[in-house]
């Protein structure tokens, strides 16, 4: 798999195409899995988890599925590789800065992943566009059921799929999505979805999951609890909570436009200015107007602009992304300026082909 190839494409989730993509940029499913012969990650030595990648590198790479998927030894990889699929959301932070043999199984579009040696022996992943939290599961319990054909999973009949973090035992499940929740940052009621999701057990995280930032305005709703209810019991919670959240975005943005359209539009405006003709400009400025710019995209304040270029500019502005399109390692300043260069062109190539 050449990773150089991926500065050219982008995943599916990225494309603005599910269901509700106007505010859900991505949903994802994660399993937490462990196999039965050998001991936790966390006591495993260097030969152990060797062992481990090496059974379970042919087995990812040949699962009977309609395209195969294909393999990448994290290990090997360079801090700046690694670092580029985890802004891809291809690979966990942790994944990433764990040392010792590990990797990650992929498919071209994106979708899907199994890391080997994260936390647990394998993270399980499906990732797609929009709010699609049924295709996320239907494709996670496939791959699921290949997998458990081939290997033992640690498993307790009374406490269910064992892991290495207590709060993971059970159905290892995560279920999680991404909402752009721009106008309740900006009015500032985004404090009560905070404190009714809290009340009901549902963590909020940012961009790149636990201890990240929310930037842009993006935040991650996903279950806290895993054992005492079923897969299906855990998504529907999270079905039921997410309309909410996305039929109050959508009318704050509405009362917004009827109240101040032309303060709304004037601040779109300008972070499109900005993004627009920046000659340097930081990655936390960038986000913020970014975010400015994708809400008045799917407001229809700005025509010429696709959801999609604007989803793949968050992704592709992050530091290992430039670094890979300028073909290497950049000072903070050079990044700074690779970033607008950037965006000058994307934003120009983007309105002039739409």
């Amino acid at each position: 798999m050449n990773l150089d190839a991926f500065t050219r494409t982008s995943g599916e989730w990225l494309r603005g195409i599910g269901p509700d993509s106007d505010i859900v940029m991505s949903s994802r499913i994660r399993l937490a899995r462990n196999l039965a012969q050998f001991p936790f990650i966390n006591r495993c030595t260097e030969s152990t988890l060797g062992e481990i990648e090496q059974l379970m590198r042919p087995i990812i790479t040949s699962l009977p599925m309609e395209e195969k998927l294909s393999y990448l030894d994290v290990n090997k990889l360079s801090n700046l590789d690694r670092q580029f699929i985890v802004e891809r959301q291809l690979i966990s932070r942790e994944h990433a800065e764990r040392t010792g043999p590990r990797g990650v199984g992929l498919d071209s579009e994106e979708n899907i992943g199994i890391m080997v040696n994260e936390e647990d022996h394998l993270r399980l992943q499906v990732l797609r566009s929009g709010f699609s939290l049924n295709e996320c599961w239907d494709t996670i319990n496939q791959i699921d059921d290949l997998l458990e054909q081939q290997v033992t999973y640690a498993f307790s009949e009374e406490f269910g799929y064992l892991t290495a973090c207590p709060t993971n035992v059970g159905t290892g499940i995560r279920v999680s999505v991404m909402l752009h929740l721009p106008a309740l940052v900006i009015t500032k009621e985004i404090q009560k979805v905070f404190q009714a999701l809290q009340k009901i057990n549902l963590a909020v995280r940012g961009l790149y999951g636990e201890g990240s930032q929310a930037m842009g305005d993006f935040y991650q709703i996903s279950n806290q609890v895993t054992l005492g209810q079923t897969e299906q019991q855990l998504i529907d919670s999270i079905k039921e909570v997410v309309p909410n959240i996305i039929s109050y975005e959508r009318r704050v943005r509405n009362s917004l436009i009827k109240e101040n359209r032309q303060g709304l539009h004037d601040q779109v405006s300008r972070a499109y200015g900005i993004l627009s003709t920046a000659q340097t400009i930081s990655s936390e400025e960038t986000m913020h107007l970014l975010s400015s710019v994708r809400m008045g995209v799917n407001l229809g304040l700005i025509e010429d602009l696709p959801i999609s270029a604007v989803n793949e500019m968050f992704i592709f502005t992050q530091p290992a992304h430039l670094q890979k399109l300028q073909g290497g390692e950049l000072e903070s300043s050079e990044r700074n300026a690779a970033r607008a260069n950037y965006l000058r062109q994307r934003i120009s190539d983007a309105s002039s082909s739409h």
